[in-house]
């Protein structure tokens, strides 16, 4: 039998009680309040200690590793989500929440979500390569164009998805991964994004949802860039890599128990 006291800290460590109950007024929907034994910290806002203890499994943004080679294959490329996706009836969310191979694993799982594209966007240089944007010099942000049914998702849902995702207090930084290329941003498409975006930001700063004071951007959206091939669907790959099975799996873990009744 399950302790009812240990399981309400579990379910307190993975998601604030006052930000459950505002998101779920804000959007809509309905926040599982049951989580596995072992859930970690609020999702992006800690660095596992197993990632620190093993400096050889940190996931290196500054270079290729767990055999991927630096490759032009789709790198840079200019992305239109009506091209690639001209039979979908769908919108387009385009978040930057830290490192896009764990935000992709994450928005894959939701029910409506069609598809992630993982890529680069918010800067000044045109067709960036990988190795580029983790320079920090090109003015891009990791982030992820995310395909949706909005009959089934809409988009006040999936900004409660992207506040849960991450840490959206941490100023160019999501745990270990430290650069401006790691910002936390709303790239909007329309005005209806921008008002819905900026409007849930204020309520979660009002109600003091976090300790600290957001700080995502919300931004208009120009161009997005697909990254290279071997970032799409990086963590159904690349399992048993390091960086998966230390940070990107207690996040996904952390993120289906809260998001339990809308995945698919």
């Amino acid at each position: 039998m399950n302790n009812p006291v240990k399981q309400k800290h579990i379910t307190a460590r993975i998601l604030k009680p006052g930000l459950l109950i505002l998101m779920t007024i804000l959007t809509g929907f309905t926040f599982s309040l049951q989580a596995k034994p072992g859930g970690g910290p609020i999702p992006g806002n800690v660095i596992s200690a197993a990632q620190r203890q093993d400096n050889n499994g940190h996931h290196d943004h500054n270079g290729y590793e767990d055999g991927n080679e630096d490759t032009d294959a789709g790198e840079g490329q200019a992305y239109n989500d009506q091209k690639i996706h001209p039979d979908y009836d769908h919108d387009t969310a385009t978040f930057a929440a830290g490192c896009f191979w764990c935000v992709e694993a994450q928005f894959k799982e939701l029910k409506g979500v069609q598809a992630v594209i993982s890529g680069f966007t918010g800067g000044k240089v045109p067709h960036p390569t990988y190795k580029e944007v983790c320079t920090g010099l090109t003015g891009h942000a990791e982030a992820c164009n995310i395909i949706y049914d909005p009959s089934v998702i809409s988009f006040k849902q999936l900004l409660a998805a992207f506040f849960v995702a991450h840490d959206p207090t941490s100023l160019n930084r999501q745990g270990a991964d430290e650069g401006t290329q790691y910002r936390s941003a709303i790239f909007y498409h329309n005005q209806q994004q921008k008002q819905l975006a900026e409007a849930v930001i204020q309520a979660l700063n009002r109600e003091k949802a976090y300790d600290k004071p957001i700080v995502t951007e919300v931004t208009p959206y120009t161009v997005f860039y697909k990254a290279e091939d071997y970032h799409q669907n990086y963590y159904d790959q690349n399992k048993q890599v390091p960086y998966c099975q230390l940070v990107i799996k207690p996040k996904l873990e952390k993120f289906r128990a809260v998001f339990k009744s809308q995945l698919k």
